[in-house]
């Protein structure tokens, strides 16, 4: 079939090139496109090189509108033509180019370092919306992107960052807030650079950080929402009644401490860590009880600091938590640095003044449910 087609649409391409006609060229490309997308399961590279070899010779015939679509199409192909989708990635116009650049496989690496480090910044955006990155490809995006693309690379939980790729950005975020929160919100940070953007965040980030998900949990709890795969059902109340007597009694009596606190750790008696918590941060159980389940440790690390408990007591409250994942190594070397580079001042304003956002967010979401 594609013996006998083929050397038809070349012919014919030759013709259109000749007497100059782009709307000829695109009446091919349209036919070209057509064929390959109806037979791609079909294909070989041979194949496909002969493909390609005809798609590019239209590139330079056919109108921009047509480019994009093309562009669009052939993202999404794993076996699309390589030169044509090279040719399509390196294109001045950033609208047909940012389809194949955010998605396309066929992409070399070195393709897509050049072009961060020649075209411009729209280019560098659709790039930096990729779903894999190498340190290299990342580091050449940050010399030369602006805010907007750091905001990216920061907020796609794919791309991979050198320690210098890092401390540039973290250098960047002094000046913009949206940018600490992202960078804030990574679990890849190193420690050393997360407690430096932390002693420079502005309280009311620091603030934000307490109810924020990371970025790769947001993606995945909008794209289960989306495709309808979960219900929410009512959250149940639980009932703290018992353990804020209980918390109350052992304040009375001069042992409501870091060994007590423990134990209920230890013991995985959550109402009574969660009671603890807000009695002794004068936090309401209502802002505390969500930073136990959440898929950070920011939030809880800063009540623990609050609460004036030592590392060996938070440590036990964040390895206990029920129905928790466990958290990784990278995670608790994270919160270390942080927790003893905190003042006491600064947890304790901080808890204090993000317990109206922690509540909004909490009624919002029973709103929802």
């Amino acid at each position: 079939m594609f013996d006998s087609v083929l050397p038809d649409l070349v012919a014919e391409l030759d013709g259109a090139v000749a007497d100059g006609s782009p709307a000829r060229a695109v009446q091919i490309a349209r036919q070209v496109t057509s064929l390959l997308l109806s037979n791609m399961d079909r294909l070989g590279e041979p194949q496909i090189g002969v493909f390609d070899g005809v798609l590019v010779r239209l590139i330079e015939r056919i109108d921009a509108g047509t480019l994009i679509h093309l562009s669009e199409v052939l993202s999404r192909m794993d076996m699309a033509p390589r030169e044509t989708i090279r040719k399509l990635a390196f294109h001045w116009d950033p609208l047909v180019a940012a389809p194949v650049l955010r998605r396309s496989n066929r992409l070399s690496e070195k393709d897509l370092v050049e072009i961060a480090k020649t075209h411009s910044q729209q280019h560098l955006l659709a790039i930096s919306e990729r779903n894999s990155f190498s340190e290299a490809l990342t580091d050449a995006l940050v010399r030369r992107g602006d805010i907007n693309v750091s905001k990216a690379l920061a907020e796609n939980p794919e791309t991979c960052f050198s320690e210098c790729g890092y401390a540039t950005l973290v250098g960047r975020a002094e000046r913009d807030e949206s940018l600490t929160e992202r960078l804030g919100l990574r679990l890849d940070i190193p420690a050393n650079l997360l407690r430096e953007l932390l002693a420079k965040a502005a309280d009311v980030v620091r603030a934000r950080f307490l109810t924020a998900s990371r970025p790769a949990m947001q993606k995945r709890i909008h794209g289960t929402v989306a495709t309808k795969e979960i219900i929410v059902a009512p959250r149940k109340r639980t009932d703290y009644t018992q353990a804020q007597t209980q918390v109350v009694a052992l304040n009375r009596a001069g042992k409501l401490n870091d060994s007590s606190v423990n134990r209920f750790a230890v013991r995985q008696e959550y109402t009574n860590v969660v009671a603890a918590l807000s009695f002794i941060t004068e936090v309401k159980i209502e802002a505390i009880e969500p930073l136990i389940e959440s898929d950070r440790l920011y939030g809880l690390m800063v009540a623990c600091k609050a609460a004036r408990l030592n590392w060996s007591t938070t440590r036990m409250i964040i390895h206990n938590r029920p129905g928790c994942p466990s958290a990784t190594q990278r995670e608790f070397e994270q919160a270390l640095a942080v927790f003893e580079g905190l003042l006491l001042s600064v947890a304790q304003w901080t808890i204090r003044f993000g317990e109206d956002r922690m509540l909004a967010k909490r009624n919002d979401r029973s709103a929802m449910a």
